[in-house]
C-alpha cells in the first residue's frame, strides 16, 4: 500500500458545527435539522436533503456560499478535527505511503484544510476538481494525485455508497471508517477492504500489506533460485 487518501466530513472533521451553522442560517432549532438529517440519512439519500426538505427548491451551493458570506459559515479550526487526525496520518506516513485528503469539498474548504497544515501531502476536493463523488473520474483523480496504481491506494472514509463502492469499482482498495451517522448506520452493509475504528488503524493497514508484498517478493525469489 503505498498511497492512502481520505474523505473529509466525518472522516477527518466532525460535521456538527457546520450543521449547527445551517440550522441557524435557516431559522430552524439545530435538533430539528439534526433529525431531518438523520431521517434522509436512514433512507440512503444525500444529507443534503434535509436542507431541502426545510426550504423546498433551495440551490445548496448557492445558499452556503451566501451563508459563509454572512460569516455563519466560520473557517476549518483545529477543534473541528478529530483527535486522532494528526497523529495517524503521521504513523501513516512514517509507514512510507504517501498521504493525501480527497473529498466533496468546495474549493474553499481545500484552502481551509491546506491552512490547517495537516501531515499529508496533498489535499483536493470536489469543487477544484469539477467533478463530486461517487462518480468513477473522482477516484481516476485520486489515483492520478496518488502518482501510484490503483492497487496500491487505500481509500478511507464513512459513506459505504458514496466511498467505498466507488472507491473499490475503480480499483481502490478500500477502508470503511465507523464514525459519523452513517459510519455506524451503514457499517453492516460497507463492503470493505477493512472495517475501522480509528483512524490509528491505518498505520497498521499499511505495514501488513507492506509486509506481505515483501514476503512475496522474497518467495518469487526463492523459487526463481531453485
Amino acid at each position: 500500500m503505498r498511497a492512502v487518501a481520505l474523505d473529509v466530513g466525518e472522516t477527518l472533521i466532525r460535521d456538527d458545527r457546520g450543521w449547527a451553522a445551517w440550522a441557524d442560517w435557516l431559522g430552524v432549532p439545530r435538533h430539528t435539522l439534526s433529525a431531518l438529517v438523520g431521517a434522509v440519512v436512514a433512507q440512503g439519500r444525500d444529507n443534503a436533503d434535509a436542507v431541502r426538505m426545510l426550504r423546498p427548491g433551495i440551490d445548496v451551493a448557492a445558499e452556503r456560499a451566501a451563508m459563509e458570506a454572512a460569516g455563519m459559515g466560520a473557517p476549518l479550526e483545529e477543534a473541528d478535527l478529530y483527535p486522532d487526525v494528526r497523529p495517524a496520518l503521521a504513523a501513516v506516513r512514517e509507514a512510507g505511503a504517501r498521504v493525501i485528503v480527497a473529498g466533496n469539498q468546495t474549493a474553499e474548504a481545500a484552502e481551509r484544510l491546506r491552512a490547517l497544515r495537516l501531515p499529508v501531502d496533498a489535499v483536493a476536493t470536489s469543487g477544484e476538481w469539477g467533478v463530486a463523488k461517487p462518480v468513477a473520474e473522482f477516484f481516476a483523480r485520486v489515483v492520478e494525485l496518488a502518482g501510484v496504481p490503483a492497487g496500491e491506494v487505500l481509500y478511507v472514509g464513512d459513506h459505504p455508497a458514496n466511498d467505498v463502492a466507488p472507491a473499490r469499482a475503480a480499483g481502490l482498495r478500500t477502508a470503511h471508517l465507523r464514525r459519523g451517522p452513517l459510519g455506524y448506520l451503514w457499517a453492516d452493509t460497507a463492503g470493505a477492504d477493512w472495517s475501522i475504528g480509528s483512524l490509528h488503524d491505518l498505520a497498521s493497514i499499511v505495514g501488513l500489506v507492506g509486509r506481505r508484498h515483501a514476503v512475496g517478493r522474497q518467495d518469487a525469489k526463492s523459487e526463481g533460485a531453485r
